[in-house]
C-alpha cells in the first residue's frame, strides 16, 4: 500500500497509532480508558484485520488482562486500606525513624516508603505517608526536601519494579514471567535505586532546594497519629510482607523440587499472586481489624470504600491489554520484533525505550508499561536466551523516567511540597529521572550474571 511493502506499511500504521494515542490523551484530554479502545479499533482498521475479529481481539485482550490483574487490583487495595487505617503505617515509619535517629532520617523515611509501598498504589502510599515528612520535618528540624524525596523514591521504586504492583504485574503477564524470580530481581535492583535516587539525590539537592511547606498543610497535616494502640512493627511487617514471602516459596519450591511434587503442587497454589494476596488479606481483617477494635460492620464498609479509587486504573489496564492485543494480532508486533532482531538492539535496552518514549509523551507510567510490553513481546519468542523477568523490569524502569507537566504525580508533588515548576523539575522529575536510568543500569549488570 503507497508503494510500501506489508511490513512498513504496519510499521507505519503503528506509529501513527500511538501518535494518535498520545495526541488524544495529552491535546484533547480524552481520558485514557476511552482514548486506548479508540486507538485498538483504528490500528484493527487500518491494518487490515478481518472486521469480524477486530472486536473479538480487543475483548480477548481486555478479558485476558483484568482476569488476573483486576483481582490483584482489588485485594491489594483493601490490604492497603486496612493498614492505612490501623496506623500499621505509622508504626513502620516511627519505627524505623527511632532505629535511624535525626541524622539519618532521610534513610528511615525511604526504607519506610519501599516496605509500606509493596502492597500500595503510589498515590495512596504519598497520601499515607506524607503527613509523616510534615511531622518528622517539624520534629527535627530537616529540610522538607531532603525527608521527602527519599520517602518519593522509596514508593515509586516498589510501583515501577516490584509486583504486586499493576504495572509488573501486567508485564509479567505479556512476557510469561516468573512472578517470584520478578520480586526477587525486583527487590535487588529496586532498594540500591531507591538509595541512590532518594537519601544520596536527596540530600544533595536540599541544599539548594530546601523546601517551604505552606503553613496550612503544616497545621493540617503535621498532626499525631489518631491512633493510639498502633499494630507492632513484627506484626505489622508480617502482614505486608506475606504475600511477597510467599510468592518466593513458590519460586523456590518449583526449583528445588521436581514437577509434580505434591508440595510443589502446593505451594503453587498458595504462592500464587491471587492466594497469597487474599491470604495477606484474610490476616489483616485480624491484625489490622479486629485485634485493633476495628468492628466487623466498620471493616466491611472501609473494604467497600477502597475499591471506588481503583475503577478508573483498572478500566485503563483493561483497555491497554486490548490495545496490547491488537498489536499482536494484526502483526505489528512481529514487525517490530524482526526490526529489533535485524537491528541487533538488546533486547532489555529496548523495553526501556519503547516504555520511556510512551511514559514521556503520556505522562502514563501504567499505559507505557501496558503499550511498551506489548510491542516488545515478539522480541522474546525471536531472540533465544532473554531474560524475561528482566523484561519486566526495564519496561517498568522506563515507565518511570521524567516525569512532568503531563503526570498527575507531577502536581500532586509540587502542590504538596508548595514548589514551583522549574523546583518540581529539579528535585521530583531529576529524581524519577535517576531511578530510571540507574535501575537500567542495575537491570543490565544483572543480565550478565542471571
Amino acid at each position: 500500500m503507497f508503494g510500501m511493502s506489508h511490513e512498513s506499511y504496519l510499521l507505519l500504521d503503528a506509529v501513527v497509532t500511538i501518535i494518535g494515542l498520545i495526541v488524544l490523551i495529552t491535546k484533547f484530554k480524552v481520558h485514557p480508558f476511552i482514548a486506548l479502545i479508540i486507538a485498538a479499533g483504528f490500528l484493527g482498521l487500518t491494518s487490515g484485520m478481518p472486521v469480524d475479529k477486530i472486536i473479538k481481539a480487543f475483548q480477548d485482550g481486555f478479558g485476558g488482562v483484568l482476569g488476573f490483574v483486576g483481582i490483584i487490583l482489588a485485594l491489594g487495595t483493601m490490604l492497603g486500606k486496612m493498614m492505612a487505617e490501623s496506623g500499621g503505617a505509622d508504626q513502620i515509619a516511627q519505627t524505623l525513624i527511632r532505629a535511624f535517629g535525626k541524622e539519618k532520617v532521610q534513610w528511615a523515611m525511604m526504607f519506610a516508603a519501599f516496605l509500606v509501598g509493596i502492597p500500595l498504589f503510589f498515590e495512596i502510599g504519598f497520601v499515607l505517608l506524607i503527613p509523616l515528612v510534615f511531622i518528622v520535618a517539624r520534629r527535627t528540624g530537616v529540610s522538607l526536601i531532603k525527608i521527602g524525596i527519599p520517602l518519593l523514591a522509596g514508593l515509586s521504586a516498589v510501583h515501577g519494579l516490584v509486583p504486586p504492583h499493576p504495572g509488573p504485574l501486567l508485564a509479567i503477564g505479556v512476557f510469561g514471567a516468573d512472578i517470584g524470580k520478578t520480586i526477587l530481581y525486583g527487590l535487588i535492583v529496586a532498594l540500591p535505586t531507591a538509595i541512590i535516587a532518594g537519601p544520596i539525590f536527596g540530600t544533595f539537592i536540599a541544599k539548594y532546594i530546601p523546601g517551604n511547606p505552606s503553613q496550612e498543610l503544616v497545621d493540617q497535616l503535621a498532626r499525631e497519629s489518631e491512633h493510639k494502640n498502633l499494630p507492632s512493627f513484627s506484626i505489622t511487617l508480617i502482614t505486608v510482607l506475606l504475600p511477597v514471602f510467599l510468592m518466593l516459596l513458590k519460586t523456590f519450591a518449583d526449583i528445588g523440587l521436581p514437577d509434580g511434587h505434591v508440595v510443589r503442587n502446593w505451594m503453587d497454589m498458595i504462592g500464587h499472586p491471587i492466594s497469597a494476596l487474599l491470604l495477606a488479606l484474610l490476616l489483616s481483617l485480624y491484625t489490622f481489624g479486629h485485634r485493633q477494635g476495628i468492628h466487623s460492620k466498620q471493616i466491611l464498609k472501609l473494604l467497600d470504600a477502597s475499591l471506588a479509587p481503583t475503577a478508573a486504573i483498572i478500566l485503563i489496564i483493561g483497555a491497554g491489554g486490548g490495545f496490547k492485543q491488537m498489536l499482536v494480532t494484526s502483526g505489528v508486533g512481529d514487525v517490530i520484533g524482526h526490526m529489533a532482531v535485524n537491528a541487533q538492539i538488546n533486547p532489555i535496552l529496548l523495553a526501556w525505550l519503547v516504555a520511556a518514549v510512551i511514559r514521556v509523551a503520556t505522562g502514563s507510567a501504567t499505559v507505557a508499561t501496558i503499550t511498551g510490553a506489548g510491542i516488545v513481546v515478539p522480541v522474546v519468542g525471536m531472540i533465544p536466551g532473554v531474560n524475561r523477568e528482566l523484561l519486566v523490569l526495564a519496561t517498568g524502569a522506563g515507565s518511570l523516567i521524567l516525569s512532568h507537566v503531563n503526570d498527575a504525580g507531577f502536581w500532586l508533588v509540587k502542590q504538596y511540597f508548595n514548589m514551583t515548576v522549574a523546583e518540581t523539575f529539579k528535585t521530583w522529575t531529576a529524581m524519577e529521572t535517576i531511578l530510571s536510568v540507574v535501575a537500567l543500569i542495575f537491570i543490565m549488570l544483572l543480565s550478565l550474571v542471571v
